[in-house]
């Protein structure tokens, strides 16, 4: 579900305020995104969401997300989605967050409340 490996590479890169900050504002536009995903109102816009959720998630290392939003788009881009997929999607995301967030607090890492 998470790529750990991914997750302290990166915070060991940027340092723990810029990782910090890179999961904040991870945080509020995959948010953001899911809820626009739940709307499913524009099936264009659902492509375009899915692309940079996709690539948002592959970045903090939610890998799973990704690879179904990878999916998802690829459908949404043929008029194909199922809105099924779309709850997967939904679903993964939020079981990736909750999985990275005990994680995040765990590690001594968070030094923002989400």
């Amino acid at each position: 579900m998470i790529d750990w490996q991914q997750v302290t590479t990166l915070r060991d890169d940027v340092g723990p305020e810029d990782f910090d900050e890179i999961v904040a504002r991870f945080l509020q536009e995959a948010n953001e995104t899911t809820r626009k995903l739940a709307a499913a109102c524009d099936p264009h816009r659902l492509e375009e969401d899915l692309h940079s959720l996709k690539g948002n998630a592959l970045n903090l290392g939610f890998s799973a997300l990704s690879d179904l939003c990878q999916r998802g788009e690829i459908s949404a881009a043929g008029g194909t989605l199922d809105p099924d997929d779309l709850g997967q999607i939904l679903s993964c995301y939020d079981a990736s967050r909750q999985s990275f967030l005990d994680w995040y607090g765990a590690s001594g890492a968070a030094q923002t409340e989400f």
